[in-house]
């Protein structure tokens, strides 16, 4: 049983925790009314017109002038094409960061939306279709929105908020820098100093308006490995005579699901590791000297990341040399692990829930796909959450998966998600 005392204070704890989520100011729900139209407009034209990460150039001088047309310091371009919005209110008040991602996908889309992307460009040499197929054209929506509400509120608004919206969260092209690593390496979280960072990620598979979250680790960290396997040409009539990087290299793509299913402990957090690609060979009939086997590793926890990266090298270098063949390893880490400060959802989960309702709100699961937001989270308290796109009644289970032809989603609620970044601005600053 409780004592008495314990009680008491988590009586009071509690209070405290749910007195944070207060109302917003009254005419707020007002001017996210009037900008619910433009959202939908804003994200289908975004969708219509989508453009390559490091690239999105119409896209961002389409952000640069409605927030100056709102009276918004701009800083544009930032991180190649990234535009950064500065707001500061007329009451003191901490500086709060909110971020939305721009770029799109080489990917050709496969639907009959009347504002379906028809874009084609070219991507490391190939001629590609492009398309929002990761829903970066609703986040840049919402936070357009939330800047134009939040300039309306300018006179009741306490502290700063920064608005960041950011190229290549996809990662730029080979050979460039991007995404939220330059970004923060250009400044946008020192200045003005941020003192906590917001972003959210619309899902197809979670019903429109609901908001999924996870203290800790969300998020993996993506890294990207090229392992070189160096054999001897021959005829293909003749394997005797040379050394094959093709065998040794599918004994390597087998060996690496060792690490994950033998030698990795999966009940303290998730790992994967895919190759994705396997490039070598000019004809059928000759065993080539040399291939490269491309794919990502995905961990939650950063000793099991730097474990694993020791594994990957030592099983590839030797699976090789039992074949009498040679193996390069190389990793590039491309993102961090996106970690939510627990301290800071804990403070935030009743502004959700407040938001869009507590039956709206859930908690979930760690998530092996990758956010470059994890770097806002090295600068300060960050909090990353997941909002719904699915439309009502569709069985998640059947939704089209993003970066894919068949990604959709609803843009009928992104007014909720404006409300969401609205209350979590307002109800950061009365903890601070």
């Amino acid at each position: 049983m409780m004592k008495p005392l314990t009680l008491l204070l988590a009586i009071v704890a509690g209070a405290s925790m749910a007195a944070q989520a207060q109302d917003l100011p009254s005419k707020t729900a007002g001017l996210i009314a009037q900008v619910k139209p433009k959202l939908i407009t804003w994200r289908r034209q975004i969708h219509q017109n989508p453009e390559l990460g490091n690239r999105e150039f119409m896209t961002g001088e389409m952000i640069a002038a409605h927030l100056r047309k709102l009276g918004i310091e701009v800083r544009f371009p930032v991180a190649k094409t990234g535009v950064v919005g500065v707001l500061k209110g007329a009451k003191p008040g901490p500086v709060v960061a909110l971020r939305a991602d721009m770029d799109a996908l080489p990917v050709t889309e496969r639907n009959d939306l009347p504002y379906k992307s028809t874009t084609t460009t070219t991507y490391n040499g190939q001629a590609v279709g492009v398309m929002h197929a990761c829903g970066h054209d609703a986040h840049v929506a919402m936070l357009m929105g939330t800047a134009e509400v939040l300039a309306g509120l300018k006179n009741e608004l306490p502290g700063t908020v920064v608005f960041i919206f950011q190229p290549a969260e996809e990662g730029p092209p080979e050979g460039e820098e991007g995404g939220a690593a330059l970004m923060v390496k250009e400044g946008v979280m020192d200045n003005p100093k941020v003192d906590a960072v917001f972003g959210m990620h619309i899902e197809s598979w979670i019903e429109e308006g609901k908001v999924f979250y996870k203290s800790g680790p969300f998020m993996a960290s993506a890294d990207w490995f090229f392992i070189t396997v160096n054999g001897k040409q021959s005829h293909g009539s003749q394997p005797w005579l040379g050394i094959d990087p093709m065998a040794v290299g599918a004994q390597i793509v087998n060996g690496l699901q060792q690490i994950v299913s033998r030698q990795q402990d999966i009940t303290k957090a998730p790992v994967v590791i895919t190759v994705g690609k396997i490039t070598g060979g000019v004809r059928e009939n000759i065993i080539p000297e040399q291939i490269v086997l491309s794919g990502t590793i995905r961990t939650l926890d950063s000793d099991m990341q730097k474990d694993v990266h020791a594994r990957l090298e030592k099983m590839a270098k030797g699976i090789a040399a039992a074949n009498g063949a040679t193996a390069e390893v190389r990793i590039d880490s491309k993102t961090l692990v996106t970690y939510n400060t627990p301290e800071l959802l804990t403070k935030m989960l009743p502004s959700l829930e407040k938001a869009v309702g507590k039956a709206n709100v859930e908690p979930t699961r760690w998530v092996t796909g990758a956010e470059d937001f994890s770097y806002y989270g090295t600068k300060a308290p960050a909090l990353f959450l997941y909002y719904g796109g699915m439309p009502k009644g569709n069985d998640p289970a059947k939704a089209p998966p993003h970066h894919t032809p068949d990604f959709m989603i609803s843009d009928a609620n992104l007014d909720n998600g404006v409300k969401v970044f609205c209350q979590l601005v307002f109800d950061y600053a009365r903890t601070k």
